[in-house]
């Protein structure tokens, strides 16, 4: 699409078969930020390599007071692994020091959306879901976006979110471009956010 002029653009618009860096750039990073805001909870969904890149900003902003409780989430059993990627997040996050009243673990799911939709019983056993006001979000940057999205699609329309991007070395806004995975992942990404936004299983917004 390449729009010129700056005006936002309503990713239903997007066309996936001809996108432009600038197009994938508006559609993963355009106007994700954190806002340093404080929250009830700092929520992590897994990955094959989340316990390495997210995991240890989670922690991070556990331990500089943004929130005083942890969710992982992810029940994914990758190659060579037993437990799920919210067992091993919260194993090794133990073994960080993190004590385990201040962890909850989500371990049904198997994709961002159902990460959403299991989690929501969790923190609504821990909070309730009417005493939530803002979760934080931790995750890759290249996955911030659909992340976000999911969150706004299904989570209660009161709750607020502050975005937090985990270093994964290669899909950062200023050098996803610069290596063949970032520039794969980035544009497949963008690629699937379109589809699942024209298919309404996300809702649509301007980016």
């Amino acid at each position: 699409m390449d729009k010129k002029g700056g005006g936002l653009i309503r990713i239903s618009e997007f066309d996936p078969k001809s996108l432009t860096d600038k197009d994938i750039i508006r559609l993963l990073y355009h106007g994700i930020q954190d806002d340093l805001l404080k929250g009830e909870c700092i929520f992590v969904p897994g990955s094959s390599k989340a316990s390495e890149y997210r995991l240890p900003e989670a922690i991070r902003l556990y331990k500089e007071g943004r929130a005083n409780k942890l969710l992982f989430s992810g029940g994914v059993k990758w190659p060579g692994n037993k437990l799920t990627e919210a067992e091993l997040l919260k194993n090794k996050a133990l073994s960080w020091g993190i004590p385990q009243e201040d962890i909850l673990i989500e371990d049904i799911s198997l994709h961002t959306k159902e990460n959403v939709l299991a989690s929501m019983l969790v923190l609504d056993r821990a909070f309730g879901l009417q005493h939530i006001s803002r979760l934080i979000i931790v995750t890759a940057p290249f996955h911030m976006r659909r992340m976000h999205l999911t969150m706004l699609t299904y989570m209660p329309k009161w709750i607020q979110y502050s975005l937090v991007y985990a270093n994964d070395n290669s899909t950062r806004p200023d050098n996803w471009f610069l290596n063949p995975y970032g520039q794969k992942r980035a544009e497949d990404e963008a690629k699937k956010i379109i589809h699942y936004v024209q298919q309404g299983i996300l809702k649509d917004m301007e980016v």
